[in-house]
């Protein structure tokens, strides 16, 4: 039976004692890390989630299909750690330090917000290697950069809203506006662009940092879509994590297209009532990278620094699963000519608006 540790915050004695440590002058026992042996004897991998965490249909639920993949193939004990509303650095900090102290090893951090917990953590515990998603602003000998060209994928979104639209008209909703989340923008505005210089791409972005809730959201997602349909958009493309689920339920109610994100969504059965009306979904192999990272780790040959995932490795793509795109031939053929000269580099494809 598989065995999952769920972590939501640290208790109050732990932080004790290792304020008491430090006081004493010896090393916090927050900054060791347990050894198979002290943790049970069985090797275990960690990750932190981003917000909105695990449920999202999106981002989160795909690092976990990575820690579930190794899980059942490399026999380890998974451990998720889920973040809690409106938190700060510290709280981050304090969650992987708690993993790492466990003896968990890869600890990976879902989501370019733990970039600066990573930074602080990671030296502490030399021999665990750490991972993040989304980021290569932290550097270290134990630090993984796990990365992807969301533009690439985005692109080819912008394809197919551009071939599927009817009324000329699509909208684009980002989750809150980060350099991240303007990759996806400006590749998906370029691909429709490219294909139809004469359609409108709407832009819309749920909340400006320091607030992330645009990731959190649905009910956001949700109205930013409802605007965008009412002013003529018919196809609607979502990164915004799980306020992208609100965006998808109102293109669904109003019998237009909806185009999802990091997952395919088409198979996420919290959205199975909304299936239909997800024309395709930019994929991100997020899954993949968090299962590679923890085997490297259990082959004894942990993987650092940056590794990057485009449309040549299939690192990013656009998902088929729904018959009625498969059935638009003349936009999978658009779709496969645009991959093709992407990967060919006849195609530069922006990475910002």
């Amino acid at each position: 039976m598989r065995r999952i540790t769920r972590i939501a915050t640290v208790g109050i004695a732990s932080a004790a004692l290792a304020l008491s440590a430090t006081a004493c002058g010896g090393k916090k026992s927050s900054d060791a890390a347990a050894s198979p042996s002290e943790s049970g004897g069985q090797k275990s991998a960690a990750i932190a989630y981003d917000i909105g965490g695990r449920g999202d249909q999106s981002f989160n639920d795909a690092a976990y299909a990575g820690l579930k993949k190794a899980e059942t193939e490399l026999k380890i004990k998974g451990a998720e750690a889920e973040p809690t509303d409106g938190e700060g650095e510290a709280d981050k900090v304090q969650r992987l330090t708690e993993l790492a102290r466990k003896g968990n090893n890869p600890v990976i951090g879902v989501g370019f917000a733990y970039a600066p917990a990573i930074k602080k953590v990671a030296p502490k515990f030399p021999n665990t290697t750490f991972g993040i998603i989304d980021d290569t602003s932290v550097t270290g000998p134990n630090v993984a950069n796990m990365v992807f060209n969301e533009e690439q994928g985005s692109y080819l979104a912008g394809v197919a809203a551009a071939k599927a639209s009817k009324t000329g008209t699509v909208g684009f909703i980002g989750g809150v506006e980060v350099p991240l989340i303007k990759k996806f923008e400006a590749g998906f505005t370029q691909g429709v662009k490219e294909t139809n210089p004469n359609a409108k791409v709407l832009s819309a972005y749920l909340t400006q940092p320091p607030n992330f809730d645009g990731f959190a959201k649905p009910d956001l997602g949700k109205a930013a879509a409802q605007g965008q349909l009412d002013a003529g958009a018919d196809v609607i493309y979502a990164a915004a994590g799980l306020a992208g689920s609100g965006a998808i339920e109102a293109a669904s109610a109003k019998g237009k297209w909806a185009i999802g994100v990091d997952s395919d969504q088409y198979n996420q059965a919290g959205l199975a009532k909304y299936k239909d009306s997800i024309l395709t979904s930019v994929t991100k192999d997020v899954s993949d990278s968090v299962f590679d990272l923890i085997k490297s780790v259990e082959d004894g040959k942990p993987t650092t620094g940056e590794i990057r995932y485009g449309l040549d490795k299939d690192g990013v793509g656009l998902a088929d699963s729904n018959p009625k795109y498969k059935e638009m031939t003349d936009v999978t053929a658009a779709v496969e000519k645009a991959k093709a000269d992407i990967i060919a580099k006849k195609i530069t494809v922006k990475t910002a608006p």
